[in-house]
C-alpha cells in the first residue's frame, strides 16, 4: 500500500510545485547524510556550540546532546558502508561532537563510556 501523503516538504495534498520531492525519488544516501546533519546540528545546540559561550547557552542539555550523539554514531557506523565519500566528514564531524561533550562535562565518561563510543570505539 502507498502513502502519497509522505512527502518532504509538502504543505498540503494540494501542493504540486516541481520543489516537491517525494521520498521514493530521493537516493538512501542523502536521506541518511541529511539525517545525520539534522542530528549533528541537534547535538551542538545542546551542547551550546551556537552560542558564544557554551557554558552559558541557554540551549546546553548534555542528557539530550548525549542521546543525539549516541543516535548519530550508531546511524553513521551501522550506514558506513553505503555512505562513500560521505562517511568521512560525517565521522569527523561525530568525533567533534564527542570530544566537545567530553570538554563539556564536569565529570567526563571514562574512554569507551562517553555518548556513541560503545559504537565508535574510546574517543580521546
Amino acid at each position: 500500500m502507498r502513502d502519497d501523503s509522505i512527502n518532504s516538504n509538502v504543505s498540503g495534498p494540494e501542493d504540486d510545485s516541481p520543489n516537491v520531492r517525494e521520498l521514493h525519488t530521493i537516493p538512501s544516501v542523502e536521506v541518511i547524510s541529511r539525517a545525520a546533519v539534522m542530528l549533528m546540528s541537534a547535538a551542538a545546540e545542546r551542547l551550546g556550540l551556537a552560542d558564544e559561550d557554551p557554558d552559558t547557552s541557554p540551549h546546553r542539555d548534555l542528557d539530550e546532546a548525549r542521546r543525539l550523539i549516541t543516535a548519530l554514531a550508531g546511524l553513521i557506523t551501522a550506514s558506513g558502508e553505503y555512505l562513500g565519500l560521505h562517511a568521512a566528514p560525517l565521522r569527523d564531524g561525530l568525533q567533534s561532537l564527542q570530544k566537545a561533550f567530553r570538554e563539556a562535562s564536569a565529570v567526563p565518561d571514562p574512554p569507551g563510556q562517553g555518548p556513541g563510543e560503545k559504537y565508535t570505539g574510546p574517543v580521546y
